[in-house]
């Protein structure tokens, strides 16, 4: 009986010592919510941000790269861990193993995050309608909105505009990069004391939360759950190196495009005292390599990052927001097709309606977007600890996960605190 038990339970445990490790070409087949997450993310306000810790205060705060990238590969393997070992995204796990009342809380914090980062992108695209063309950022940001519905309601488009959105994105990372080279370079001495001072100025601290918040940011990670169940995703691609490619890419990519804005902010920005207030302020990062045509190509940076991310985003709102109370979460659900649609009315009516600069905006709501991570970061943590989730199936706790998940979360909840 005893070995007859043994042959049923033990195939179906998978770990890393049954399962062989993918080649590297098909490896590459399986990445995919890493690409969509890091449009999501590497919006106008991680170029405000970073910007703005590069030109305030020059090398210091470059250290903020390393928890970045630490925090990023943890949440969003925890995430995975939980996505595949329950066989339910996220707020499904939370629902299953915390009631009902639980998952609604997460799912209202992360659609509210969600939302204030949609605000920050309207002001963004508005931002680089007004570099580009002229005109009152507002007029632009209602351009854009318009050419969103279109997106929204026709088949085809969406991943036209993607890639379009795509190609302008990478336009920005060459011209950072182009902006590195033309001034010389960054001071290697500096950016290696930057990394190691783990010092914060007076005043940096709720740059550096709105910087991690758009950079490393938990609710990612969850639409990674959601984005890895179209990419048919099982437990073998936890354990073959799949899933942490995923993760990998995603935040070298994000680290490798922030900390160029910051170095450029440093180099360029920093040694004058200049500060940013506007989007002309934000074109001037690049203007030693484009001169004249500086606010053409900010402009068009922020248009596209903007509209890369306003159409992930908002999607991704109501999709948490559905889970949360239990209701279908597919792309193509009426429900979230005209639930984006309110959201995108009333983000675009506090955007029109705010006094300041859009860059001033952008700045707020990517600070604002931390709502979701004291209150999601603490059932991830739960979960990841839950007996059931590995023991029980066979598996070996995951000690250092639970603990860099740990620590990434009482990290967060510190600078959160130390900011506010």
């Amino acid at each position: 009986m005893e070995s007859q038990k043994i042959e049923q339970v033990e195939p179906c445990v998978v770990t890393k010592h049954t399962v062989e490790k993918v080649p590297l070409k098909d490896l590459l087949k399986k990445i995919g919510p890493s690409i969509i997450l890091t449009g999501i993310v590497l919006g106008p306000g991680s170029i405000t941000t970073a910007a703005m810790l590069g030109s305030d205060y020059g090398y210091k705060m470059l250290w903020l790269l390393i928890p970045i990238g630490f925090m990023g590969i943890a949440f969003m393997m925890t995430t995975y861990r939980i996505s595949v070992m329950t066989n339910m995204p996220t707020i499904a796990a939370i629902r299953h193993y915390y009631g009902k009342w639980a998952a609604r809380i997460v799912g209202i914090t992360t659609f509210l995050s969600c939302m204030f980062f949609t605000i920050g992108n309207i002001s963004g695209t508005g931002a680089g309608m007004s570099l580009v063309f002229g005109i009152d950022w507002r007029l632009g940001a209602m351009i854009m909105i318009v050419a969103m519905l279109y997106c929204y309601f026709s088949k085809g488009v969406y991943s036209k505009v993607e890639k379009l959105s795509g190609i302008c994105v990478l336009a920005m990372i060459i011209a950072f990069y182009a902006t590195l080279v033309a001034t010389g370079g960054p001071d290697w001495k500096q950016v290696g004391t930057g990394l190691v001072s783990f010092q914060a100025p007076e005043g940096s601290l709720l740059a550096a939360l709105g910087f991690i918040a758009t950079s490393c940011s938990i609710t990612a990670s969850m639409y990674g759950t959601y984005l890895g169940g179209e990419k048919k995703w099982k437990k073998e691609d936890y354990f073959n190196g799949a899933m942490v490619a995923d993760a990998v890419s995603h935040v070298f990519e994000v680290v490798l495009i922030s900390g160029a804005i910051v170095l450029v902010g440093a180099i360029v920005l920093n040694p004058t005292q200049a500060q940013i207030h506007s989007a002309g302020d934000l074109a001037n990062l690049i203007r030693p390599i484009m001169g004249d045509a500086s606010n053409i190509v900010m402009g068009v940076a922020l248009l596209g990052a903007g509209f890369a991310a306003l159409l992930g985003n908002t999607q991704r709102g109501l999709v948490f927001l559905n889970a949360g109370f239990d209701k279908p979460t597919g792309l193509e659900e009426k429900s979230i097709r005209y639930g984006s649609l309110a959201v995108l009315a009333f983000a675009a009516i506090v955007a029109f309606v705010y006094g300041g600069s859009p860059v001033e905006l952008i700045f707020i709501a990517n600070v604002a977007t931390s709502i979701s991570t004291p209150v999601a970061g603490l059932f991830i943590c739960l979960l990841i600890c839950r007996k059931e989730i590995n023991q029980d199936l066979g598996y070996k706790p995951p000690r250092f996960l639970q603990f860099s998940m740990i620590i990434s979360y009482l990290f967060i909840l510190a600078i959160t605190f130390l900011a506010f």
